[in-house]
């Protein structure tokens, strides 16, 4: 019976697995017979089947807040270098255009007949053709490749770990130590010397002259740490001043003073005169910015005998001050070393700290490169150790900052408002950065109602002008103009201005100023909007009958200006003029009309007065475009480091009024 139980259970199995595999196969069958009749559909469909209409399209962005909150499509374009903002048309155009189209054809400097002049167009010229050069050379990436060369050969043998020069080879070299790679932390210049003895000294600059003619004794040596020039014609950055003054200058005193130089402005010496520094200053790395030397003024009033007799009884005693003499000393040899910390420079002479330097704001360690010692000192020799042993490189700064948040807005279609050129140079990279975090954050510029852009010359080191052309493709905001950047030819700098602002960018006004100058932006719309409808017009500083200076460094011949005064001019840190201005320069210019003066804010000043010669130009002069630091309620303000942009740029967030940061 059970026998027969079994047996019925294998058939029931058998027959169950059979069933099984027989609707596997016509399961298998069916799918075949589908793929089979699909795929041949698919084929013959092709691309008919899908169209640019059918695609589906995303509804328009409505503000920039969409455009951070909608994810947009990553398909990446190959023609866009380092760009992750989607590439619309308007941002396709803006990014390309990085050249100024303002033509510098060679033949537009050729030699005028004015010896002067035909000087000044003899260096365009051939700042123009130098910069061509460069140009196609950066168009070809050829420069990129010799810089990748350069990087992958090593340059240690351009950096050495340390220089030495004996005081005769120094004298040769100019009194200037070159430090090609600059200064890293730790790096330290031990400088031996001997300051001579003190001559009779007729300049009032360093003490003043008693009566009239009589001199006085002076005795005073300059040690600097320099840059290189931004530009050339410029003189260069003094990174850090160190002036001892043996004898004294209007204090009478032996003193040291510091300092540094920003942009061709000085900033707040600091002066060391003998007596230590207060216990409330902030130390440099745990040392004191002046120590103590022994002055001859000191009050040294003997211990009265009543004070001496109780406190020997009480059993204390006069602690006991080490009084160290002034570090310099006329026809005495002295060993000084200059290392670098990390909050500043320290000075040691003779093994013993004398003054300390905190880091200004504008300068990097790497920035110094050479060491300049002038003034009544006899330099025995100069060792420089503990030098980076690679070139220096912003490109890590530059990677660091390369966000799309300090992207320029597309361009809009129609006239702006307001443009604004911005003069700037090929290194200053923090300068232009600063600038994009403050005042062109404003809603004005975000919103394209105004338009902002540097416009920079290239640099005679070409892998500064390939960081250049880098940041140019990124952040959309550069118009480079294709010449060597020359101090005395920033002029052409201003007419690239004028022409992008009437062509590239038409606006109804045109502004002008430096990559130094602080605008507050909305000061600057209400001013145009209180003249707009009046016609021509020319708003700044204006200077009325000034005078050319005839000697010193800012010295201009008759032969490039022979009249006794300038035509009314604004200073150049910041002015406006109408559009139809901006056309007569670009026009006069490109049918090689235009005078070209080496002071671009003077050369404002003539060519509105010859476009005010057949149309009438209203001046409006204001003192709050300021031409030196900063004043309450500015319009602008210059020489302000990138520390004092963005200082400048959270007051006004904070406050509708604005006030100034004195602080370098």
């Amino acid at each position: 019976m059970k026998r027969g139980k079994l047996d019925k259970v294998d058939i029931i199995v058998s027959f169950t697995r059979q069933r099984s595999i027989q609707i596997l196969l016509l399961i298998g069958v069916l799918y075949l017979l589908l793929v089979s009749l699909e795929i041949p559909l698919v084929f013959r469909a092709g691309s008919s089947v899908v169209s640019q209409d059918s695609l589906s399209r995303p509804s328009p962005l409505e503000s920039e807040e969409d455009l951070e909150e909608r994810e947009a499509p990553s398909r990446p374009l190959e023609n866009i270098s380092r760009n992750s903002l989607q590439p619309t048309p308007s941002r396709l155009n803006q990014f390309n255009k990085i050249i100024s189209s303002l033509a510098l054809e060679t033949e537009a400097f050729e030699s005028r007949s004015d010896d002067a002049v035909s000087e000044f167009y003899r260096s365009a010229k051939i700042a123009s053709e130098v910069g061509k050069k460069f140009w196609d050379e950066l168009e070809s990436g050829k420069s990129q490749h010799l810089e990748k060369k350069k990087a992958e050969k090593g340059s240690n043998s351009s950096c050495p770990h340390s220089i030495s020069l004996s005081g005769k080879d120094f004298l040769a070299h100019g009194r200037v130590m070159m430090l090609p790679c600059g200064l890293t932390l730790g790096s330290h210049i031990t400088l031996v010397g001997k300051p001579r003895v003190a001559q009779p000294e007729y300049d009032p600059q360093i003490t003043m002259v008693k009566n009239g003619e009589e001199s006085v004794m002076v005795s005073q040596f300059i040690m600097e740490l320099q840059g290189l020039n931004a530009v050339e014609g410029e003189d260069p950055p003094r990174i850090f001043h160190f002036n001892p003054r043996l004898k004294g200058d209007w204090s009478g005193k032996p003193v040291i003073e510091m300092n540094t130089c920003y942009r061709m402005q000085w900033g707040s010496a600091h002066r060391c005169e003998g007596w230590k520094s207060k216990a409330n200053e902030d130390a440099v790395d745990g040392q004191v910015k002046c120590e103590k030397w022994i002055r001859d003024d000191e009050g040294n009033e003997e211990q009265s005998k009543a004070t001496w007799w109780l406190n020997r009884l009480i059993g204390r005693t006069k602690r006991m001050d080490i009084d160290w003499p002034y570090p310099f000393a006329e026809d005495k040899l002295f060993v000084l070393t200059l290392s670098a910390g990390f909050e500043g420079y320290h000075v040691n002479v003779d093994g013993k700290h004398i003054v300390s330097f905190p880091y200004r704001t504008g300068f990097a360690l790497e920035d110094a490169t050479g060491l300049s010692v002038i003034g009544d000192i006899d330099v025995q020799s100069v060792l420089a150790a503990s030098l980076p042993r690679s070139h220096p490189s912003f490109a890590p700064q530059q990677h660091l900052e390369m966000s799309t948040r300090w992207q320029a807005p597309p361009l809009p279609d129609g006239e702006v408002d307001l443009f604004i050129g911005i003069l700037s140079a090929g290194n200053h990279f923090a300068e232009r950065m600063a600038v994009r975090k403050s005042w062109m954050r404003h809603k004005l510029i975000r919103s394209s109602k105004i338009v902002a852009r540097f416009f920079v010359a290239l640099h005679a080191r070409k892998e500064v002008n390939v960081e250049l052309k880098k940041e140019a493709e990124f952040f959309g905001d550069i118009v480079i103009v294709p010449y060597m950047d020359n101090y005395d030819l920033v002029v052409l700098k201003t007419v690239a201005i004028c022409e992008h602002g009437v062509h590239a960018v038409p606006a109804k006004y045109i502004m002008k100023c430096d990559d130094d100058t602080f605008v507050k932006v909305d000061s600057i719309m209400n001013e145009i909007k209180r003249v707009s409808g009046t016609g021509s017009v020319y708003i700044g500083n204006i200077n009325y009958y000034h005078k050319p200076l005839r000697y010193g460094k800012w010295a201009v011949t008759y032969e490039e200006w022979p009249e006794e005064d300038y035509p009314p001019y604004a200073n150049g840190p910041g002015y406006i003029v109408s559009s139809d201005i901006a056309q007569f320069v670009t026009s006069d210019f490109e049918r090689r009309k235009l005078r070209l003066f080496k002071m671009e804010d003077v050369s404002m000043g003539m060519w509105v007065e010859q476009f005010n010669s057949s149309k009438a130009v209203k001046y409006v002069h204001s003192f709050k475009y300021c031409q030196f630091g900063c004043i309450e309620e500015y319009y602008t303000a210059h020489y302000q480091s990138p520390r004092q942009m963005i200082c400048l740029w959270n007051k006004l967030l904070r406050q509708a009024k604005p006030e100034c940061c004195n602080m370098r």
